[in-house]
């Protein structure tokens, strides 16, 4: 049930950095062909710093660690990919259907692997109105008990941040800013919270995350990377264009796993695209940082 590309196999058999990628940002996050470009370029970024890529999905029935080519671009154009959550998994499995990797079926995955470093874009959360609707991401809850790091630009600022850093904060998940004393709201470098600890540097976050699993203290932690200051949007044009996002989608009864989305789709309408190229830089800049991480996590390991 689970395939690991061999040049990942082969990588962490050796103890060489590798950074799981999810699928669900190839699949749900962004329309054809950017999707297909982030993606390969992500990987090359990775590469670039001898990081190997290990891109996750479920295809017919496999768990994939590690996609081809031909892989990617089906998965780029394919319409009937199930979002996959820790819930789906059996599901899809068991009749051999295609699943792209939400951050908790990535994380569950990546740790089946052996991967401890994943990059990602944003992490989900507790969607606002979540004291009616009680939505809250499988994501948060995923990080509380799998041990996997994941760099991303915070949570996505469609959905209710303070109340998604409680959530973490009562599950026990670590929660770090990366050269920033204030938590990232995906599209803009503010949100108006602060994180606990800000990291310096890439060697600083291995350590920690090293010392977290060396004692056995089960769950993930969440590496903040603020978006770069010239891709950022202005925090109120982006926050008034979620708004009338969120008006919409009540309109039309949107909710569930169906909502994220449609909200990211939506807002890339209402901006005219200014959305999506920011979602395309922060992720760049997340594999960035997230392959100087995974780097000194494997020289940590291998001088242990």
């Amino acid at each position: 049930m689970l395939v690991i590309k061999e040049e990942v196999k082969q990588a962490l058999e050796e103890n060489r950095p590798v950074v799981a990628l999810e699928s669900t940002i190839i699949t749900h996050g962004m329309p054809y062909p950017e999707n297909i470009q982030t993606a390969k370029e992500v990987e090359n970024i990775l590469r670039e710093q001898g990081v190997v890529p290990a891109t996750i999905a479920i295809i017919d029935g496999v768990m994939k660690i590690g996609l081809s080519e031909e892989e990617l671009e089906a998965l780029a154009q394919a319409k009937d990919v199930v979002k996959t959550s820790r819930r789906d998994i059996p599901y899809i499995l068991a009749n051999k259907k295609s699943g792209a990797s939400t951050v908790a079926a990535t994380m569950i995955m990546a740790k089946m692997a052996g991967i401890k470093v994943f990059v990602t874009g944003g992490i989900g959360g507790v969607h606002r109105g979540a004291s009616e609707s009680f939505d809250i991401s499988a994501d948060l809850m995923e990080l509380a008990q799998t041990d996997v790091a994941v760099v991303c630009a915070g949570t996505k600022s469609i959905l209710d941040i303070e109340k998604s850093l409680e959530v973490l904060e009562t599950h026990g998940v670590p929660v770090f800013g990366y050269q920033t004393e204030e938590f990232p709201a995906f599209y803009t470098r503010k949100s108006g919270f602060k994180v606990e600890y800000s990291l310096a540097s890439a060697e600083e976050a291995a350590a920690i995350l090293k010392t977290k699993w060396d004692l056995g203290l089960k769950g993930g932690v969440v590496i903040a990377n603020p978006i770069p200051k010239e891709d950022a949007l202005d925090q109120e044009y982006i926050d008034g264009s979620i708004e009338k996002a969120i008006e919409t989608a009540e309109k039309l009864g949107i909710k569930g796993k169906e909502m994220t989305p449609f909200l990211l789709d939506e807002l890339k309408r209402v901006t005219e695209g200014k959305s999506l190229q920011a979602n395309i830089a922060l992720v760049y800049n997340n594999a960035r940082i997230g392959g100087q991480i995974a780097k000194e996590l494997a020289r940590l390991e291998r001088e242990a």
